[in-house]
């Protein structure tokens, strides 16, 4: 194999090797198929271009082609035309596949289902990685940049996944990225001549100028070997460092995913919602997400519940996994609520924004009745209604008949114990908890008796009593220790204080669980309600048998107290307990607060909040064209790379230059080239040392261009470190004054003098023999120029080099042979001669 094949079938290992760490995303994984078969035909469109061969620019549009020509067969056949060439309907496709992909990441968990969308994000991203790397490392021979792409396929799934993407995807993407690099050495090496394994016999140091390969080994231990250990050791280190230092706990809005679990009716799935609801009473503006009509006249306790989080490690609250099935006529009567127990049915009509799209539904608690079109299914424990097979909120209407459960205060506090497998769930702390949450808890409560007035006590010193600031702003710390923060700094928003007062009350053995959904909302002049995007709320609710889930509402300033709060009792709680406050006002900034949920069986995200850019109370806005991110990526790009232009023309007008200074396996044959030396000089050579004065030159083994590219690189060498070249000397005088300006010493100096010697040999001499290894010289010559610059010089040779202003000169040189050839055009010379003749008659005239 060659080494361009080696090159371009590692190059597409190590992009697989990458995009390996976006398997535990999704679920299935048979898009990782389609993307390796899409690379695999765009690697081979570049080898069989780069054989032809096709200018580089040429082989990577070629490929570009392919690839656009492959994902539009794969993706958008019916709006192509003939089902291959992609047209206007096809690139609209393309547009509405990606946002509905974007959409779908915010708002599925992992694994997510593989929409249309996320596959072509997924395929689509690995084969443009593919082809970025490939051009890289095997079409300009630079595999080190292509590290680049690949650690950004990476980072996105280390982004996307809680966590990261774990070590072993780490470690894989890793080993793809140093196969590339060793196959991209053993190129270079090869043509130096043939690659040793290991350490060949005690041999006499050959001439300065002989060829490298030509040693056949020595003392030295092979390159690839020694690359290998350090790859090894790099890898070994970037795994170990990382598990030693120390590291950020999930933090008390941490994200934890529920697993696919078994169940006859299929299961819901989701993860913490929470984080998100901070971003939606932050927005600036308050946007409708849902209004709605009610046959109550009090809708201060008609709260519109999404759903219950019902799980708690410590650290977040999340869903559990439950079984779902199909919506009956009339829901179960709500778990724990007594005959006793005044209720009133309510009515409600509901109508939600048509770009609020989530899979849970909003609704009053507890329902007992919901009319709605679509694929919904029914999850008993919590109460909820999600969406099945892509089935969301937007633009729905639906009618729900609930129930307004109006227990006193007297019922609640001789409310029996629940019953024993409902607590054992409800009131798992995990170890980890900080002592200070169940001893602060015992201190509020130390005077209570019944569970009743430990929960209005918690409520009371959360809302009322205990010096708490309700702030969005604040963040409350991470880990285990999250709550602790927040009951010693007193400063938090919703989340924050329906967390800690649900954990409190399980430590005291009340049932508890939070509830996330909107506050009542805004009552409208038309007798509508709105509900706002600054409207989401979470609530803790705890379970009193003969009552059910009951609210409570500890959060400072936000929603109301419920009445049942505020009585007085006849509870047993001594002197101490608070006098009861008046209710707070139901009156909230008007406005919507979206949630975009997620999936039963799909394993979607709780309601994932929509973030503002897309909340607009209109029609529905998909954020940010495509086109116009793309032209901003392209912006930044253009920002980012022209600065790095002169080091990137350098970089790439060296390596042409010198690839031909070293002997390799498949040494070019003798052959004749054209020029004047006597009239022109090396300087007759000034486009990467191509011939072009007229004359006859014969060249030896590897020729008179090559000789004359090795001596251009010599002099732009010095250019760069500040001697400019002066192109009246002659080679030997030019390399002296080199070797004077830069300072050169021993090596360095002689091996000057060497290319000068070798560079008068091919332009001067009747049988030219051009010596070999001058490539090598070069490189002795320009560490000498380093050693001897200060560092500031060396800087600015690196990064800005002198000598790039060449390239100014040959674009300004073909602008110039393109404008020539353009005025020499046939239309161009009738146009003028027209003009002469109308200029004619006028004189005439």
């Amino acid at each position: 194999m060659s080494g361009r094949a080696r090159l371009t079938v590692c190059a597409a290992v190590a992009t697989l090797s990458a995009s390996c760490a976006l398997l535990p995303l999704v679920d299935p994984v048979g898009w990782m198929m389609q993307a390796v078969v899409l690379l695999v035909l765009v690697s081979a469109v570049g080898a069989l271009t780069r054989r032809v061969p096709l200018a580089r620019p040429l082989t990577v549009a070629a490929q570009a082609v392919v690839a656009l020509l492959l994902l539009t067969v794969l993706f958008t056949h019916d709006q192509a035309i003939a089902g291959v060439l992609p047209g206007p309907d096809a690139f609209r496709e393309f547009g509405e596949l990606m946002q509905e992909g974007v959409a779908d990441v915010s708002r599925y968990a992992i694994p997510a289902p593989v929409t249309a969308g996320i596959r072509l994000l997924l395929v689509g991203g690995v084969v443009v990685v593919g082809l970025i790397v490939d051009a890289l490392a095997v079409t300009y021979r630079s595999a080190a940049p292509a590290g680049l792409p690949l650690l950004a396929l990476y980072s996105v799934a280390a982004g996307l996944s809680q966590g990261g993407a774990g070590w072993l995807w780490f470690l894989v993407a890793g080993a793809g990225y140093l196969l590339l690099l060793l196959a991209e050495g053993r190129d270079r090496l090869s043509q130096w001549g043939r690659v040793f394994g290991g350490r060949g016999p005690e041999r006499p140091r050959i001439a300065t100028g002989q060829s490298y390969a030509a040693t056949a080994g020595g003392p030295a231990q092979a390159p690839v070997r020694t690359g290998r250990r350090i790859g090894a050791a790099v890898l070994g280190i970037a795994l170990v460092v990382p598990a030693v230092l120390p590291s950020l706990g999930g933090g008390l809005l941490g994200q934890a995913v529920a697993g696919r679990g078994p169940g006859g009716g299929g299961t819901i799935s989701a993860v913490n919602p929470l984080v998100s609801l901070q971003n939606s009473l932050n927005q600036p503006e308050d946007k409708q997400v849902l209004n709605y009509r009610t046959t109550s006249s009090d809708t201060r306790d008609l709260y519109l519940r999404i759903v219950a989080l019902d799980q708690f490690d410590g650290t977040a609250w999340k869903p559990s996994e439950r079984a779902v099935k199909d919506v009956p006529d009339r829901l179960p009567s709500p778990a724990g609520l007594s005959p006793e127990v005044d209720v009133t049915t309510v009515n409600t009509s509901v109508s939600t924004a048509p770009w609020y799209a989530q899979n849970w539904l909003p609704l009053p608690y507890p329902a007992s009745r919901v009319d709605i079109a679509g694929r919904w299914r029914y999850e008993p424990e919590g109460r909820t209604l999600v969406g099945d097979r892509g089935q969301n909120t937007r633009g729905v209407q639906y009618q729900v008949e609930s129930l307004l459960v109006r227990p006193t205060a007297r019922q609640l506090e001789a409310s029996p114990a629940p019953p024993a497998e409902l607590t054992r769930e409800y009131t798992k702390v995990p170890d980890s908890l900080p002592p200070v949450v169940r001893e602060t808890a015992q201190q509020v409560t130390r005077d209570a008796r019944t569970a009743y007035d430990k929960a209005v006590r918690l409520q009371d010193w959360f809302s009322l009593n205990g010096g708490f600031t309700y702030n969005t702003e604040v963040r409350a710390g991470s880990g285990t220790e999250a709550i602790a923060r927040f009951l010693e700094q007193k400063e938090g928003f919703c989340v924050h204080f329906a967390f800690s007062m649900a954990a409190m009350a399980r430590t005291l053995g009340i049932p508890a669980r939070v509830a996330v959904g909107f506050t009542p909302g805004t009552r409208q002049s038309d007798g509508s309600t709105s509900i706002g995007l600054k409207d989401a709320h979470a609530w803790p609710e705890l379970y009193f048998e003969g009552i059910g889930w009951t609210r409570f509402e500890p959060t400072p300033s936000r929603g109301t107290l419920p009445d049942y709060t505020l009585a007085d009792t006849p509870s047993t709680g001594g002197a101490n307990t608070p006098v009861p406050q008046p209710s707070r006002s139901a009156a909230v900034p008007a406005g919507p607060s979206p949630s975009q949920s997620c999936a039963p069986a799909e394993r979607r995200v709780g309601p994932c909040w929509t973030p503002p850019a897309q909340s607009t109370s209109g029609p529905a806005d998909d954020g940010t064209p495509p086109w116009a991110v793309a032209g901003i990526a392209v912006g930044v790009l253009v920002l980012l790379l022209v600065p790095v232009l002169p080091l990137l023309w350098r970089l790439r007008a060296r390596s042409r230059r010198l690839r031909g200074g070293r002997p390799g396996p498949g040494a070019a044959p003798a052959r004749t080239l054209t020029a004047q030396p006597e009239r022109d000089g090396p300087a007759a050579w000034d486009r990467d040392d191509l011939p072009k004065s007229p004359g006859r030159v014969p060249t030896g083994q590897y020729g008179t261009a090559r000789t004359l590219a090795v001596w251009r690189e010599l002099v732009d060498s010095g250019w760069d470190y500040g001697i400019l070249p002066d192109e009246s000397l002659s080679p030997r005088r030019a390399a002296e004054r080199i070797v004077r300006i830069g300072e050169l010493h021993g090596s360095a100096a002689e091996a000057a003098h060497r290319v000068a010697a070798s560079v008068e040999q091919v332009l001067y001499a009747p049988d030219p023999r051009p010596a070999p290894g001058l490539a090598d010289e070069v490189h002795r010559v320009r560490t000498g120029l380093r050693d001897a610059a200060s560092r500031r010089l060396r800087l600015r040779a690196l990064l800005a080099p002198r000598s790039a202003a060449r390239a100014l000169w040959a674009v300004s040189l073909r602008w110039s042979a393109f404008l020539a050839r353009c005025s020499a055009s046939p239309p161009a010379a009738a146009v003028r001669r027209a003009a002469g003749a109308l200029r004619l008659s006028r004189e005439r005239t």
